[in-house]
């Protein structure tokens, strides 16, 4: 059997992913099915080579809409999804989609290089590109003859 590597930023993500969750459900109103208050887009985060990697679910909110910033060694998504304006309360039968603000934060795990980071969003996905800072990267040291 083959040793499994314990990974302590995993398991704090998911962590954080199960106690979203739980909270999400408070949004709900007591024997209903409508969405009370903000929302919460799932993502996910992996690191690449040279870069930390964070994919965002956001269908229907528009790009201006969004904020990203980095702040304290944390990475800060911000935004909002409109209701839409034509459903009127006659003739509507279930709402089922969430909407108003949500605000996510994660802390990085590496440092990033701030000047460096790229966000596109295309096909409600924000795809968020932070390059790992020089002194994050790993260095290989030379070892030299006493």
């Amino acid at each position: 059997m083959i040793p499994a590597r314990w990974d302590p930023f995993r398991e704090a993500l998911s962590l954080q992913d199960r106690m979203n969750r739980i909270f999400s459900d408070f949004q709900y109103r007591f024997g209903g099915d409508e969405p009370v208050g903000a929302w919460t887009p799932p993502v996910d985060i992996f690191e690449a080579d040279d870069a930390l990697v964070v994919r965002a679910e956001i269908p229907g909110v528009k790009r201006e809409d969004i904020e990203v910033s980095v702040q304290n060694g944390a990475l800060i998504l911000k935004g909002e999804r409109q209701k839409e304006s034509e459903l009127g309360d006659e003739n509507v039968y279930r709402i089922e989609r969430q909407y108003g603000t949500f605000a996510r934060s994660f802390t990085l795990p590496t440092q990033v290089d701030a000047s460096k980071i790229k966000a596109t969003y295309r096909d409600g996905i924000l795809e968020i590109t932070l390059p790992k800072s020089a002194e994050a990267k790993p260095k290989k040291v030379e070892i030299h003859a006493a």
